[in-house]
């Protein structure tokens, strides 16, 4: 009668989505989820609705520039949670590759759109040259990112794809992090325009630290997991 010793015994199995992804991609969206509102809410504000938010004189005529901003960061903040999701991106039917375009489309538009706002409307009220920087700044790099995401998976670099796309990720979810940055910020310096400005450019910074923390984390782990399996495969 043969007896398995601890050490040979497969580990337990682990909750469902522990480690599909769902948990991830919920919180992504749930960040996501209020700038995103707010932002849908001045859309249907300046389409006629009721005054939900005060007037803002940079919005006295119907911007393009500013709906192809909401829209395209709802689909690029969605669409990029679920890429995180396993089952969808191991799905036979290649819906990762396909959502991918999606997800850097959406992205460029992003890009494009802050670039426009940034430039071409009058300063957000409040915000000073610190922040004007900084978008200056993020804008390409997200868009930099976007493509060079691109171009690796052309070439089968997987592994410079997954971080390049997690980069950009990171810096288009700016905003949601901006909510508790300014939130911390506000309650600790106050409200002046510098410390505003210091406020949102760390939600960047935040944002871009966790994406390098994972990708780095990511990249121990998979030889770590790909051992395992072939440990798995190979009998006693």
């Amino acid at each position: 009668m043969m007896t398995t010793s601890p050490l040979t015994e497969r580990p337990a199995r682990q909750r469902p989505g522990a480690r599909s992804g769902w948990r991830l991609a919920v919180g992504l969206i749930l960040l996501s989820a209020i700038p995103l509102t707010a932002g849908v809410l001045r859309l249907v504000q300046l389409a006629g609705g009721p005054e939900l938010f005060p007037a803002d004189p940079r919005f006295n005529v119907f911007p393009v520039a500013l709906l192809v901003h909401i829209v395209g960061s709802a689909v690029f903040a969605f669409v990029g949670a679920l890429q995180f999701v396993r089952r969808f991106r191991r799905r036979p039917s290649s819906w990762h590759r396909r959502a991918g375009r999606v997800l850097v489309v959406a992205g460029l538009l992003v890009v494009a759109s802050a670039l426009w706002l940034t430039l071409f409307y009058d300063p957000q009220p409040g915000s000073g040259r610190i922040l004007f920087f900084f978008r200056l700044v993020v804008a390409p790099a997200m868009a930099t990112c976007l493509v060079l995401g691109f171009t690796a998976i052309r070439r089968r670099d997987i592994a410079a794809h997954r971080a390049w796309m997690i980069r950009a990720y990171a810096l288009g979810l700016g905003a949601g992090t901006q909510i508790f940055t300014e939130g911390f910020g506000q309650a600790i310096f106050g409200e002046h325009v510098v410390a505003g400005d210091l406020e949102k450019a760390a939600a960047w910074i935040l944002n871009l630290a966790v994406a390098e923390w994972a990708i780095r984390r990511g990249a121990t782990q998979r030889p770590r997991r790909t051992a395992a399996a072939v440990r798995e495969r190979v009998p006693a």
